[in-house]
């Protein structure tokens, strides 16, 4: 009977050392976790080593860092009426444990479908041009929006970026030629801009050589010169009377 009664006790033992290590739940430092008793909600377990009563307790493990969730394409129109696919990468966190797991069954998917819907309609606030040039802007809009109406479900959403816009090949070929025609127009601005200038120079030398009469020889003398030296002839041209009288002068 003794012998019976210490086995029993060991059993017994036994069974208590295993419930006890089973009830105890390890919380890492980025978890929390969410505890209920028969069912109904309890308590927040913060990181650390936790007690969870087997049977009358469960609980679920809640993720607390930053994640990511991809917005697949959109296809969204424009204020003007041009349709457009978007897509975008939304970032977030689960800022209340408790609410997460009670409020909502997928996170990611709940903020997902939101943030698709929103981003269309933000979409539509805006022309094409609008679209393509505040893309910062229009992100901020749609995150401020999102965050708000998933706080409670216990979200933050720290950030959206979209991340590329689609435009129909109709549109790509008419962005394409007006983007060719906004070169040739550069181009011809500053073709302009450099006959402008040489008309200037000439204008100015054409005034000083006109104030000095020996000088229009002198290049006329230089300009036959290149002729001749080009087609390898020779010229003979009469000296004329200001420029001896010029020479004259410069002795003296």
């Amino acid at each position: 009977m003794a012998f019976l009664g210490i086995g029993l006790s060991g059993f017994v033992l036994f069974w208590v050392v295993v419930v006890i290590l089973s009830s105890l739940k390890v919380v890492k430092q980025y978890e929390r976790g969410v505890k209920f008793t028969l069912g109904k909600f309890t308590g927040v377990m913060n990181p650390g080593l936790r007690l969870v009563i087997p049977i009358i307790q469960t609980w679920e493990r809640v993720d607390v860092r930053i994640k990511t969730v991809d917005v697949p394409s959109q296809d969204c129109v424009s204020r003007d009426n041009v349709t457009i696919k978007v897509n975008a990468v939304l970032y977030y966190r689960i800022s209340d444990s408790s609410k997460s797991v009670l409020e909502v069954e997928d996170v990611a998917y709940a903020v997902s479908q939101f943030a698709q819907t929103t981003m269309r309609n933000i979409i539509g606030e805006f022309e094409l041009d609008e679209i393509l040039q505040k893309r910062e802007v229009i992100s901020k809009k749609i995150q401020i929006i999102v965050d708000k109406e998933t706080d409670p479900w216990g979200i933050k959403v720290t950030n959206i970026e979209i991340k590329d816009i689609e435009l129909p090949d109709s549109m790509k070929r008419a962005m394409a030629h007006q983007a060719e025609a906004e070169r040739d127009r550069r181009a011809r601005v500053i073709s302009a801009l450099g006959e402008q200038q040489a008309a200037e120079k000439l204008a100015e030398a054409g005034h000083i050589i006109g104030k000095e009469p020996v000088a229009l020889h002198l290049r006329l003398f230089q300009t036959m010169s290149d002729i001749a030296v080009e087609k390898n002839s020779t010229i003979i041209l009469p000296i004329p009377t200001e420029l001896l009288e010029y020479l004259g002068k410069s002795k003296k």
